[in-house]
């Protein structure tokens, strides 16, 4: 009876077929050994080790050392106290990867990679990328996870460590660099989530050394498993965004490793079917080139890394170092007698004005939290103003509460000039400071230090490093980590990494 119902609809499934023959194309044929889909899969499963140069070796050992700085920080942070509670109480005990700053805590892979994905990012002190995303934090958690799973006689070797890492961060910018909108800040979905997962899927598919069409699976699988609201910035739940992408993207890399198939034209320009194309209107992309081909580069070989010196939207870093220049200028209005700080620079102040790029998540007069505070251009401009600097400390509920920092945020004004684009790589920021007297005060800020065209020294990386990790790790086991990232393209295999983490 059964194959006479299924005989009975195969002309209507036939006829469907038919009607819907360009959206179901996707469907019914096989990916083409050129599409961009498999050439993404033969890339992550194709390059290899000694392709890494000297320079993406140095800059992405960076990454790696500040993402587990930043990591380790914020498991200080109550929004990652919620998430590990949530692990622990709400699934069973998996003891197998471990967990930034708690020592004897661990979780199983997936869940680990989410809970260090969230501490990364739950200070928004994590590397920003251009185009414009967080890469390291979705990437890194979910490859420690891994190593932490693999058996003691099969972990990966630092090189092989790096390799994946690399990898991630590879996906994460060729698919970027398929739309012009990717370039600037965004508005509709969270990058991380998007780009971030699908390069955490390929790093791990890369360390579980999964077959060519099995990494283009994993790439499919994430892609079901990706897209934030940016609506969401500036809240508790932001940095639930890098930790679901670095734990997704793992359970999207183990799915295909036990045979879970995807579409497989997900990277591809398809008529009729929407595949990334969903989460960019522009998205035009081109098939990788073979890894095996001459001449193959890296990304991050040209392209380098931004690090933070202060837990905040990249965009505040402008205002703060603008903000900081007037704070010296005010320094000399007041003469060697006045106070730099507090009232002694509400008093000279009559208007502030910031000219900074249109970006409505970030234009906050009145942040009422820290998180909406590291995405408020007036608050980072004011602290600055106040204090010369922003730190760690300018996001705490006594600097947050402060008198003076209100009475300054009262006298901001914004412009948004038209040569000022919503864009890390081409916008400015500028602080105006009128004062009671009359006197006008500037302060620009065109590349601050920290940015890719003038980054950190190793020296000021390692001082962040030491700053975060300090403040959950004793001195020996701070130290351990840098000696253990700085030589990780030198170890056999990434034990001494991970005994440090833990």
């Amino acid at each position: 009876m059964l194959s006479k119902v299924q005989r009975s609809f195969r002309p209507a499934s036939v006829t469907l077929r038919r009607l819907h023959q360009s959206a179901l194309d996707v469907v019914d044929h096989p990916a083409s050994e050129d599409s961009v889909t498999v050439s993404f899969g033969r890339f992550i499963q194709g390059v290899q080790p000694h392709q890494l140069t000297p320079t993406v070796l140095h800059r992405s050992k960076r990454m790696v050392l500040d993402s587990i700085g930043v990591g380790l920080l914020g498991s200080t942070t109550h929004v990652f106290q919620l998430a590990l509670q949530h692990c622990q109480h709400m699934y069973g005990p998996d003891d197998i990867s471990s967990v930034y700053g708690r020592r004897g805590t661990r979780l199983s892979p997936t869940l680990a990679a989410f809970v260090n994905g969230v501490a990364a990012h739950s200070m928004d002190f994590d590397d920003t990328w251009h185009p414009a995303t967080h890469p390291s934090g979705a990437v890194l958690p979910a490859l420690l996870a891994v190593s932490d799973m693999l058996p003691s006689n099969s972990k990966p070797s630092g090189r092989d460590f790096l390799l994946a890492f690399n990898v991630g961060i590879e996906i994460q910018g060729r698919l970027m660099r398929f739309s012009n909108e990717a370039h600037n800040i965004p508005k509709r979905f969270h990058p991380p989530t998007v780009v971030g997962t699908l390069g955490s899927a390929a790093a791990c598919a890369r360390l579980l050394s999964l077959e060519h069409s099995q990494c283009s699976h994993a790439l499919a699988i994430a892609a079901s498993l990706s897209g934030a609201p940016m609506a969401n910035a500036a809240t508790q739940s932001k940095p639930l965004h890098i930790g679901n992408a670095a734990r997704l993207g793992l359970e999207a890399a183990l799915l295909a490793s036990r045979g879970l198939e995807a579409s497989p034209r997900v990277l591809d320009d398809t008529a009729g079917v929407a595949g990334f194309s969903a989460f960019y209107e522009d998205y035009a992309p081109q098939p990788l080139a073979s890894p095996e081909e001459e001449g193959l580069q890296f990304l991050l070989e040209n392209q380098d890394i931004g690090f933070k010196r202060f837990p905040a939207h990249l965009g505040m870093h402008w205002v703060a170092d603008a903000a900081a220049a007037v704070h010296k200028l005010l320094l000399g209005e007041q003469g060697s007698g006045g106070s730099g700080q507090g009232s002694g620079v509400v008093g000279q102040v009559q208007e502030i004005l910031l000219r900074v790029p249109r970006s409505k998540y970030i234009d906050r007069p009145f942040p009422e939290s820290e998180h909406e505070a590291r995405h408020s251009f007036q608050f980072n401009a004011c602290s600055a103003l106040l204090d010369g600097e922003v730190t760690v400390d300018s996001f705490s509920q006594e600097a947050l509460q402060r008198p003076d920092l209100y009475s300054l945020l009262g006298r901001v004004h914004v412009e948004h000039p038209h040569d000022n684009p919503a864009n890390f790589d081409r916008m400015y920021g500028e602080v105006q400071v009128t004062l009671v007297g009359g006197d006008v005060l500037n302060g620009r800020c065109d590349t601050f230090y920290g940015h890719w065209r003038n980054p950190l020294t190793n020296e000021s990386l390692r001082k962040k490093f030491r700053s975060n990790a300090g403040a959950v790790l004793p001195r020996e086991k701070v130290e351990g980590l840098i000696e253990a990232v700085e030589g990780l393209d030198r170890l056999e295999d990434c034990c001494p990494l991970l005994e440090q983490l833990q």
